[in-house]
């Protein structure tokens, strides 16, 4: 009864859960926080336990490749960071000493969140073990506004004055809609990141777009940063701040795939909000980009 799917602890796909990585080549990592800032819309901090149990709906082996990224990647489990959603003084600590556990060895930390918040401390712990770091950012919003603090919206302004990544070769792709305060685009750009809206990505196309992203990074070491919340609300309505006008299932994976010749050394996948989240819809699409990027990660080191 131990081994039963329905009585042992749910992890990323019924991977083994560890508490270090051993010689995994890839890990997962449960981030459950939030800043608890938003007026009506808190749920994030759920996400991770959402993501793992949708995840149980996807199979091993790839269909176009006949991997089974798993297997290959020696893929385990870490479980969650010991965070306190809305207290970012002891939560950033705790979130840095989980991914920096995560590295040890050489493995990919593959991270769930969690509101953006949490970018900020992953990328701490990135940044001591990669001095070259740089930044492919797909959401609806930069996270790097001109504001001060720390929160959802200012992840990436609080890396580019830490030294944390190369903003010049950094990019924030599918950004969109509404915002906060104004001239956010024109100040991200002032801090050297490559900012691409959703029309500009839409209009020359997402192959040419992540060329450019291919030319510019290089071979250098870069923190894949997927906002669910660059999909379109019709197909991921629970996420924290959904913008329309997103990305399809069909384009969202394109891009995600369109990352394959880069260096990727961390990625989180993040803003699941389950109570906003119709059947888990948002949340199995989340575990699918995971898939995704596990088979993309064991494609690239077989």
């Amino acid at each position: 009864m131990s081994e039963s799917p329905f009585a042992s602890l749910v992890t990323f796909m019924g991977v083994p859960h560890r508490t270090e990585p051993g010689d995994a080549r890839a890990v997962i990592v449960g981030l459950p926080f939030d800043c608890s800032a938003h007026p009506h819309r808190i749920g994030s901090r759920q996400g991770p336990a959402s993501i793992r149990a949708q995840s149980l709906l996807i199979r091993r082996y790839d269909a176009d490749t006949g991997i089974d990224p798993l297997a290959e990647l020696g893929v385990v489990d870490l479980g969650d960071a010991r965070v306190t959603p809305g207290d970012i003084t002891a939560s950033y600590p705790a979130i840095e000493a989980a991914v920096d556990g995560a590295l040890v060895g050489g493995a990919v930390a593959l991270t769930m969140g969690g509101d953006g918040a949490i970018s900020l401390p992953e990328m701490r712990a990135l940044r001591r073990r990669y001095p070259e770091l740089v930044v492919v950012h797909l959401d609806a919003h930069t996270d790097a506004y001109p504001i001060d603090g720390y929160n959802t919206a200012t992840a990436f302004s609080r890396a580019f004055d830490e030294g944390l990544i190369d903003a010049r070769r950094s990019f924030h792709i599918g950004v969109r809609s509404s915002l906060l305060v104004p001239q956010v685009y024109e100040y991200g750009r002032q801090l050297g990141y490559r900012i691409i809206p959703m029309d500009e990505l839409m209009g020359r196309g997402i192959a040419d777009v992540f060329a450019e992203v291919e030319r510019t990074v290089a071979e250098r070491p870069v923190y894949l940063c997927f906002d669910m919340d660059v999909f379109d609300p019709s197909v991921a309505p629970g996420v924290c701040t959904p913008a329309w006008g997103g990305l399809s299932t069909r384009e969202g994976l394109a891009a995600l795939r369109a990352c394959r010749a880069v260096n990727v050394v961390g990625m989180n996948v993040n803003t699941i909000s389950p109570p906003h989240d119709p059947a888990g819809m948002s949340a199995f699409l989340a575990a699918h980009v995971m898939f995704e990027f596990l088979v993309m990660l064991a494609s690239r080191r077989s």
